[in-house]
């Protein structure tokens, strides 16, 4: 398998919280640590800016990222900026008034022999569906959201 290929996953879960308050508590990218398996911190140095230390396939990486777009209730789209290529989108929809369905969709390239075996046996998938059952855990068990930035980033082609 060639190393320079694109990979995708995509994970959805139900939360049983208004869609505001799953929207508001992914907007606390500092608190990704308490639900993200192997992220060990994440500081957001602006709106847009984000730096990630995190250990994947036994790797200790940094990256930095950039957040694309920002749509309250709606997106949260990034790309990286450094480090391992990846860029993702997670949407936000209503189920009803108390619950709603987080989706993940990542775009990543692996890079070197562990992040490609990891890759194959599909690690990066079960490592999505994961976070998302443990975020599930995490703001169902809160009810309530421990942040919330509520501006919009527009689209690159949106842009003045």
């Amino acid at each position: 398998m060639e190393q320079s290929e694109s990979r995708n996953v995509i994970e959805a879960i139900d939360v049983d919280v208004p869609v505001t308050t799953a929207y508001n508590q992914w907007t606390q990218f500092e608190e990704f640590p308490r639900f993200m398996e192997g992220v060990e911190s994440v500081q957001q140095m602006d709106d847009r800016s984000l730096h990630w230390r995190a250990e994947i396939a036994g790797q200790e990486l940094e990256w930095d990222a950039e957040i694309t777009e920002q749509i309250p209730d709606e997106r949260i789209a990034w790309r990286s900026r450094t480090g391992a290529q990846n860029a993702g989108v997670v949407t936000f929809h209503r189920l009803s008034d108390t619950s709603s369905r987080v989706t993940l969709q990542l775009d990543y390239k692996p890079e070197g022999v562990l992040q490609n075996v990891g890759d194959l046996l599909g690690f990066v998938s079960r490592r999505a569906r994961g976070d998302l059952e443990r975020f599930k855990e995490f703001i169902e068990s809160r009810g309530v959201e421990s942040g919330a930035w509520r501006g919009e980033i527009p689209r690159p082609d949106e842009r003045a």
